[in-house]
């Protein structure tokens, strides 16, 4: 019996077999065509490798123009062509050369283990400038975040205006697609590029293939999002009444309510002028009393009075004299051979007495 996880997985080192004339003996019915235009600063560099251009897509009986009044390329298939995809590779190639891929690099996609990923990124991001940040971080430092996943994905990558173009092996293609979208949605390329380094070690141990790598792949959580700026002024909302507010009282019930309808009109006017000088009594005593404020003396910290020092413990100064005469005394090194005999000698008495 056949393990089931065998037939699934594809042996190292397998290829498929390449295209052949044996396949389709009797060529195309119908001929395919596809243009592309190109920018202005291309069409130096186009003239020139041009040839090698036609030279390659010969090999595949595919013919190549380019207009440069109209600034276009064009591929078309001819009656010898026998592989009916050579024309999509044809098309993937002058594409790739418009958007500034070299020569050198985009002929490879004629080979059948290479695909192609133009990405659109031009879009994603509303701000020019927070865009332009943005592709930069994806270049990263003298181009190294690209270098990086380029060896990662064994993908070329080439950033060039609103796209990014990729060319390489499938599997990769759909890895670069990822970090250029998720690049664009403000996630950093190096955590990604942290993930494929791990993911391509894992993928050296036959043991793992058929596991969940889900624990072994590292998570980010987002850290740095800024919490919402609250008012100052929060506006409440009141319990809804279906009763409407009370009318405010009018000048006239105000004057009625204190009693001063009634009053004469000399007598508003005299009371208005108390009310007034009352005001202004009151703003000229606070306005003196902030004058007032800086003739106040601050407070001063209370004296600490320092203890004097104790006369108990006087300095002999006749027993550190007595001391310095012993230390010159004092011989320093090693005692002489006749001083160390004594000193034994001298020894060994004290322990025949006790």
């Amino acid at each position: 019996v056949v393990d089931e996880s065998e037939l699934l997985t594809v042996p190292d080192g397998w290829k498929e077999p390449a295209f052949t004339r044996e396949d389709n003996p009797k060529g195309l019915l119908e001929e395919s065509s596809f243009a592309t235009l190109f920018p202005k600063y291309r069409e130096a560099y186009l003239k020139e490798c041009w040839p090698l251009v036609q030279k390659a897509l010969g090999e595949h009986y595919v013919n190549a123009a380019l207009d440069l009044i109209e600034g276009s390329m064009t591929v078309t298939t001819t009656k010898k062509t026998f592989d009916p995809y050579a024309i999509i590779r044809a098309r993937d190639l002058i594409k790739l050369l418009a958007r500034s891929v070299p020569f050198e690099q985009a002929v490879r996609i004629l080979q059948d283990d290479v695909a192609c990923d133009i990405i659109k990124i031009g879009s994603l991001v509303r701000k020019r400038e927070t865009f332009i940040k943005r592709r930069a971080r994806l270049l990263g430092p003298k181009g190294s975040t690209l270098k990086a996943l380029e060896l990662l994905t064994n993908c070329y990558i080439m950033v060039q205006g609103n796209t990014v173009s990729a060319l390489g092996p499938f599997s990769g293609l759909k890895e670069v697609r990822k970090v250029v979208l998720d690049t664009m949605k403000n996630v950093h390329p190096i955590y990604n590029i942290k993930t494929l380094m791990i993911k391509r070690e894992l993928a050296k141990d036959p043991e793992l293939r058929t596991q969940s790598w889900e624990r072994f792949l590292p998570k980010f959580k987002r850290k740095n999002l800024k919490k919402r700026k609250e008012p100052k002024k929060k506006n409440t909302k009141k319990e809804y009444t279906p009763f409407p507010p009370p009318q405010p009282e009018s000048q006239i019930d105000k004057e009625l309510a204190s009693g001063e309808y009634f009053l004469k009109e000399r007598q508003k006017k005299r009371k208005q002028m108390e009310e007034i000088k009352a005001k202004q009594a009151d703003a000229i005593k606070r306005r003196q009393e902030e004058r007032n404020k800086a003739f106040i003396p601050p407070k001063e910290k209370p004296v600490v009075k320092t203890k004097k020092a104790s006369t108990e413990k006087k300095i002999d100064i006749e027993a550190i004299k007595e001391k310095v005469k012993n230390a010159k005394k004092k011989k320093l090194g090693a005692l002489p051979e006749e001083e160390v005999k004594l000193k034994m000698a001298a020894d060994e008495k004290k322990k025949k007495k006790k």
